[in-house]
C-alpha cells in the first residue's frame, strides 16, 4: 500500500466503528389482533419485524393463562426459529383483570409469566397499570413496589426483566423501582402514554436512561407514526443519544381489520426511515 492508501484506511476505520448497530423494531400480538396466539409470529415475520412481543394471555382456560399451556410454548418456538424472528418479550396481560397495585391474585399472575417467559426464552416481561389498575396515589406506588421486591428473586433467578407500563411519570416509576431494590424491575417506556399523559419524552428518555429502559413501545394512536403530534425524529434521536440497543415495539393500531397488514407494514417504513 502506499502512503496515501495507508492513510485513508486509517482515517475510514474510526468512521466505520463509529457507525452504531440498527435497533431491532418488533410489534405486540395484540396489535395484530391475534393476542397470545402462535399465529402471530409467522405473521409479524411476513410483514417484515425483526421480533414479536407475546400474551400470556387475559381470558383463562382451566384457571390458567392461554400460553402456560407446554404445547403453545412448542408451537411459539417452533414458528420463531422456522420463520426466523425473535420473540422479544411477553405481556402479563391478566393484570388488566388483576391489578398488581392492590390486587394480592396478580403476584400469582406474575409469578406465572416469569416462568412462562423464561421457558419462552426472552427476558422482558412487561407488566400493565391501566384503567382502574392504574397506579394513583404514594400508596399504590409503595404497595407496588412491595409486590416487586417480593417477586425480584425469582425473576433474577430466571433472569427476566419486569418492565412497568403505565401512566406515571419517568420520576414515580424509579420511585417505584427503588422500592423494589431490584434490576431486574425497570421501566416499560411507552411515548404514546407519556406523551397522553403530559409528559416530556424527550426529557424522560434521557433522564432515565438505557440501563433503566428494558423496551419501547412506539406509538401516536390513532394516527399513522409521523402523521400526529408525536414528533418521531427527535424521540429516536433521543433513543440513539441514550445508548439504547434494545427493541423498539410498535403498538400501532389499525384503521381496521381489513387495513392491518397496510398499516402495520407502513408505520415500520417509517420508523426503519428514521
Amino acid at each position: 500500500m502506499t502512503r496515501r492508501e495507508i492513510l485513508a484506511a486509517a482515517l475510514a476505520a474510526p468512521l466505520a466503528k463509529a457507525a452504531p448497530a440498527k435497533i431491532p423494531i418488533g410489534v405486540t400480538d395484540w396489535n395484530l389482533r391475534l393476542s397470545a396466539q402462535p399465529e402471530a409470529i409467522p405473521l409479524a415475520a411476513q410483514l417484515g419485524f425483526d421480533g414479536i412481543q407475546i400474551s400470556c394471555g387475559r381470558r383463562l382456560v382451566d384457571d390458567k393463562m392461554p400460553l402456560d399451556n407446554p404445547e403453545v410454548i412448542a408451537r411459539c418456538l417452533v414458528l420463531s426459529k422456522q420463520h426466523k424472528i425473535s420473540i422479544h418479550g411477553t405481556c402479563a396481560d391478566r393484570l388488566h383483570e388483576n391489578g398488581l397495585k392492590s390486587d394480592p391474585l396478580a403476584v400469582r399472575w406474575v409469578r406465572d409469566s416469569i416462568r412462562l417467559t423464561h421457558a419462552i426464552g426472552t427476558r422482558v416481561l412487561l407488566l400493565p397499570f391501566f384503567g382502574k389498575w392504574a397506579i394513583l396515589t404514594r400508596q399504590e406506588m409503595d404497595y407496588t413496589g412491595d409486590a416487586l421486591r417480593e417477586l425480584a428473586p425469582e425473576a433474577e433467578k430466571a433472569d427476566v426483566v419486569l418492565g412497568l407500563e403505565n401512566t406515571n411519570s419517568a420520576e414515580d416509576n424509579v420511585r417505584i423501582m427503588d422500592r423494589a431494590r431490584s434490576r431486574n424491575v425497570q421501566v416499560y417506556y411507552d411515548v404514546g402514554n407519556s406523551t397522553n399523559n403530559g409528559f416530556d419524552i424527550l426529557k424522560e428518555i434521557r433522564w432515565l436512561g438505557k440501563d433503566r429502559i428494558c423496551q419501547i413501545h412506539l406509538k401516536d394512536n390513532p394516527n399513522y407514526l409521523g402523521e400526529g403530534k408525536i414528533q418521531f425524529v427527535p424521540v429516536m434521536a433521543a433513543i440513539r443519544e441514550i445508548g439504547f440497543s434494545g427493541y423498539a415495539v410498535l403498538e400501532t393500531d389499525s384503521k381496521s381489520p381489513a387495513t392491518l397488514e397496510a398499516d402495520m407494514r407502513k408505520n415500520l417504513a417509517y420508523v426503519r426511515g428514521l
